[in-house]
């Protein structure tokens, strides 16, 4: 088995970034959703809630961070250096909101424009805890950006062509990896392996990590990530044959144990 692809989305809810390596935080990879758009509550605005995100383009940069999209003028924003916290939350429902630093307002108005509404580009200075721990298997603590769940998630080339097979019976297109949005791509492993990987050890290259559990999948697998068009699949499919207590599950969350670097074509490696 081995790394096929690395992915990191510097503004939640952005376009991908390919890699050919990355380095390993505590809190997922370097550059990795430390930013968030959150609405005027502080929510953080997210693609099931606007599609339009799919043409936000977002590259770290030394310092910061460079936003570009189709019909727009590309902007700098520089990480905040000080300034007064407001409280963010991840969702709506979430109870602990986190403390973040705005960007400022040349970068609001920026992605307001992008997006059709008033919205506020935040940064996590300090990577804290938004997720309560109860009903989780493997608890990250305070180790986590802007993530949904976890600090990175896994996905099998082996699953994804199972799917599509699926998806073929059905008289559906295939759909391409980018739909499930993870952060480390393997292949060499049989399809619904990571089913098993749950609560074991893994190691990519040199750096160990926890397998936190399954992905339980929403809406965003549905929405196409180059054109923001959304449709019904993956969910129907994933519904029908992998719907486990309600869950739709594709992709294996990861809890960094080690910080170090990882490439393409490293060696994954499953422990007890």
């Amino acid at each position: 088995m081995r790394l096929t692809s690395i992915h990191t989305y510097p503004v939640k809810g952005c376009h991908r970034l390919d890699h050919d390596g990355a380095f390993v935080q505590p809190w997922g990879l370097a550059g990795d959703r430390r930013w968030m758009v959150v609405d005027a509550d502080g929510v953080g605005v997210t693609q099931r809630e606007t599609t339009r995100l799919v043409g936000l383009r977002a590259t770290v940069r030394p310092g910061g961070l460079s936003l570009r999209a189709d019909g727009q003028p590309d902007l700098d924003v520089a990480e905040p250096a000080g300034g007064e916290p407001v409280a963010v939350r991840t969702f709506r429902n979430r109870k602990l909101p986190v403390p973040a630093l705005p960007a400022g307002p040349a970068a609001d108005a920026w992605l307001g424009e992008l997006l059709g509404r008033p919205v506020r580009l935040v940064w996590l200075a300090r990577p804290t805890r938004h997720l309560t721990a109860e009903g989780r298997d493997h608890d990250t603590g305070d180790q986590v950006s802007f993530a949904d769940a976890y600090p990175l998630l896994l996905a099998n080339a082996a699953s994804l062509d199972a799917l599509n097979v699926w998806l073929a019976e059905a008289g559906e297109e295939p759909v391409p990896m980018t739909r499930f949005r993870p952060n480390l791509v393997v292949e060499g492993a049989p399809a619904w392996a990571e089913d098993d990987w749950a609560g074991r050890s893994i190691r990519v290259g040199d750096v160990r990590f926890r397998a936190a559990g399954p992905c339980d999948r929403c809406v965003v697998t549905t929405t196409d990530q180059e054109t923001g068009v959304r449709g019904k699949e993956p969910l129907r499919t994933l519904g029908r044959y992998r719907n486990v207590r309600q869950k739709l599950l594709f992709g294996l969350n990861l809890v960094p144990v080690d910080s170090g670097p990882l490439a393409v074509g490293a060696p994954l490696v499953v422990g007890s």
